[in-house]
């Protein structure tokens, strides 16, 4: 049957692991968009810089990478970070928030699904999130331009908040005295 593939990882780690202003910024990211944990922004500043690095190898290649960087900014459209105007050029402002907008965790959140960026990523790997009536079970899904009016609820759900304890008792004493 031969051996299993050996995943590759999809990110890259910082340069300067220690460097404190890397790290505030990266953690106000993870603060306004919800991540999990560091590794997941850096998956997508590796996605990013893939990205950027394509648009700067087909500008150097003058016509002939205009020709062939049809392709890199028809994918950049298609996810919505790139409109019809969009350039080569375009590609290298780029920023990380454009690429954190794209994932279905935030888009749950933006749309109103959820409260919260922990019920959002919730929602979403408990199958309670759907795209055009398809589960969808990974927070970091990036959603196409295409798809992302028909992110709605896989199934009913209910939001409601707890119901409120009286004052100086709980639930169980309720249910003794009456």
């Amino acid at each position: 049957m031969g051996d299993p593939r050996k995943l590759k990882r999809k990110f890259e780690t910082p340069k300067k692991i220690w460097e404190s202003e890397r790290i505030a910024e990266e953690q106000h990211l993870l603060e306004e968009f919800g991540l999990k944990s560091m590794r997941e922004l850096w998956v997508m500043k590796t996605e990013l810089r893939k990205i950027r690095r394509e648009a700067r190898r087909l500008l150097s290649l003058g016509e002939r990478g205009k020709i062939e960087g049809r392709v890199l900014l028809a994918k950049v459209r298609r996810l919505g970070m790139g409109s019809e105007k969009t350039t080569l050029e375009d590609l290298l402002s780029l920023d990380i928030k454009d690429i954190l907008n794209r994932r279905l965790e935030t888009m749950v959140v933006r749309k109103g699904l959820a409260r919260t960026f922990a019920q959002g990523r919730q929602f979403i790997t408990h199958g309670f999130i759907s795209i055009s009536g398809k589960r969808v079970s990974a927070p970091s899904y990036l959603v196409p331009v295409s798809e992302e009016g028909k992110v709605s609820y896989y199934k009913p759900i209910r939001l409601e908040s707890p119901t409120p304890v009286m004052e100086g008792k709980s639930h169980k004493e309720e249910k003794a005295e009456g």
